[in-house]
């Protein structure tokens, strides 16, 4: 099982590493964003080696905040993310779809992610894009991403199923991660009510499927990596620290397969 870093926003990259290894993690997602540590290839490294847990995912920089991490080009926040996760030993670039102002890019993207996993497939480093969903205010929904919130629509080599973001959508994740078939990549795990925000609350805290989804993956021996991103930006540090551990807790009882078979 595979922290995110994300989870333990506020906090730094640094804090994710030492609550992973803390609550017995078996890895670590690396959210590029903008604290400078999560950008620095060497200090993950030295991160990765103090604890003892390996770098299994890099999350590209594709958030409306880190627009300008690592350059404004998006291909190359792309070339760059593969770069880390060649030099971490990471084997998955978690990417999101384009923003729909990001026209030329969006025109680009399904034939240009193919090109890139044709390019790393000698190193093993898959891309992997994101189901997302669609903005809402009240009950008005808007299309923010391009060419669709739902991956499955496009002919992507893999897929990462981001169970939160599904509740979001208010679309069927059991029927997605059917579609998404063998092209699953990676799972993020956190929870949902279907509400207007993008929630990531512990798994078993919303409406979502987690428990079946997890069940499935390890009935299939499903070889990719399950992540927990749950939001605890709200919480003091052992408020976070029961909620992580929580979430790992209720990751390996639905997986039912031994510690570290998921992720490594």
């Amino acid at each position: 099982m595979v922290l995110s870093t994300a989870s333990v926003y506020p906090e730094s990259t640094i804090a994710g590493f030492e609550l992973a290894a803390r609550l017995g993690y078996d890895g670590v997602e690396v959210m590029v964003w903008t604290d400078p540590v999560s950008q620095d290839v060497a200090a993950l490294r030295r991160l990765s080696e103090y604890h003892g847990l390996p770098v299994t995912a890099i999350h590209a920089p594709c958030l409306l905040i880190t627009q300008r991490v690592w350059g404004s080009d998006p291909w190359g926040k792309l070339e760059r993310s593969r770069d880390a996760a060649l030099e971490l030993g990471a084997r998955t670039v978690v990417v999101h779809p384009p923003f729909r102002w990001q026209r030329q890019y969006a025109r680009d993207f399904v034939s240009g992610i193919r090109r890139m996993s044709d390019e790393s497939g000698f190193s093993g480093v898959k891309f992997a894009v994101e189901n997302m969903y669609p903005w809402r205010y009240r009950e008005r929904a808007a299309l923010a991403y391009a060419p669709d919130w739902d991956p499955t629509t496009e002919d992507y080599p893999h897929y990462t199923l981001d169970l939160s973001h599904a509740a979001t959508a208010r679309t069927d994740t059991l029927a997605m991660l059917e579609r998404m078939g063998d092209r699953l990549a990676h799972v993020h795990l956190g929870d949902g009510t279907g509400s207007g925000k993008d929630e990531h609350l512990v798994p078993g805290r919303g409406t979502q499927p987690c428990a079946e989804v997890l069940r499935r993956l390890g009935a299939r021996r499903f070889e990719g990596q399950v992540v927990v991103e749950i939001n605890t930006r709200r919480l003091s540090r052992p408020e976070r620290e029961e909620d992580l551990a929580e979430a790992l807790r209720f990751a390996r009882a639905n997986l039912g397969t031994p510690a570290a078979a998921i992720g490594r």
